[in-house]
């Protein structure tokens, strides 16, 4: 009989929590840890075991012979901590055997610099961001853009979260595929919040115009996966007041790192910086926590 399959996961918010549980459906045995207690409580009911820091959960790792260690945290000073913080993934002992994936989006440098630390004790790092937001993390089809050099390795792990997979490089490189697809998400929902609001202004059915977009040359996954009109699509953030989902916080933040890069790289991003400006205002209007599909609230409210 097999042993069954053991893989650490650290941060069970709204994209790690669905993450994880699919980890678990494919029978891996989880090993969790989350700032959140109410959040590893609802794992360890459904089988999983949790760890009190990052540390020992790599020390419990070790003993259970985990093929890796999943990580899916907000930013890159969380990700820092998580690895190399005082009771860090790599203040435990951690095989050579067991893989350090980070799901997380943030600035490629922290990447780089836990990957350097790994690489002192031997360990591989890699930066595994996805893209396709908490519908496709609760459908298992998230898609995985990942930098490091065991990719086969750490695609047999991802399997059972995601459908696409794409090797992009060295560490760093899956978070620059990321930051880039990111950037474009956020200029995509802009413009198709103002088409779908210019459009309901002007007399047209909010569902007939989505169908016309859908099969035009204007479509976009904005449009026809994530409409950010209310009435439309059952299953998205904006059927539930914008609740849940990607928060307008967290794609500011993306912004910011897009805005860095490309100051680094000195590539001009006109409508990038003009996003980031946009999610920044909306999340100094208090609505940070708000998925960032609520630009077409804030939009379809100002005065005709």
């Amino acid at each position: 009989m097999m042993a069954q399959k053991v893989a650490g996961f650290i941060g069970l918010g709204n994209m790690g929590s669905h993450m994880a549980r699919n980890m678990m459906k494919s029978g891996y045995q989880l090993i969790v840890h989350d700032v959140s207690e109410a959040a590893m409580k609802g794992l360890v009911s459904e089988g999983a075991k949790s760890a009190s820091s990052p540390c020992q959960l790599a020390e419990m790792c070790a003993e259970s012979k985990a093929s890796a260690i999943i990580s899916m945290v907000p930013e890159g000073k969380h990700m820092q901590q998580v690895y190399l913080g005082s009771d860090g993934v790599l203040k435990g002992p951690v095989p050579k055997s067991t893989l350090l994936l980070d799901s997380s989006t943030i600035d490629i440098d922290s990447s780089r610099k836990v990957e350097a630390e790994a690489k002192k004790k031997g360990v591989t790092f890699m930066d595994c961001p996805v893209s396709g937001a908490v519908p496709a993390a609760k459908a298992a089809s998230l898609t995985f853009m990942i930098g490091g050099d065991k990719f086969e390795e750490a695609k047999a792990v991802l399997e059972p979260m995601g459908k696409k997979f794409f090797h992009c490089g060295a560490v760093g490189a899956g978070l620059t595929a990321k930051i880039c697809n990111n950037m474009m998400l956020a200029i995509s929902m802009i413009g198709t919040s103002e088409t779908l609001n210019l459009g309901i202004r002007l007399g047209l059915d909010k569902n007939l115009l989505t169908d016309i977009l859908c099969v035009s040359s204007g479509r976009t996954w904005s449009v026809d996966s994530y409409n950010p009109v209310p009435g439309v699509n059952p299953s998205v953030p904006a059927a539930n007041d914008y609740a849940g989902g990607f928060g307008s916080a967290l794609i500011a933040k993306d912004l910011g790192l897009a805005q860095h890069e490309a100051t680094k790289s000195k590539s001009p991003i006109l409508l990038g910086s003009i996003s980031h400006q946009v999610y920044r205002t909306l999340v100094g209007q208090g609505l940070g926590n708000k998925d960032f599909s609520v630009i077409y609230k804030v939009l379809s409210s100002e005065e005709s």
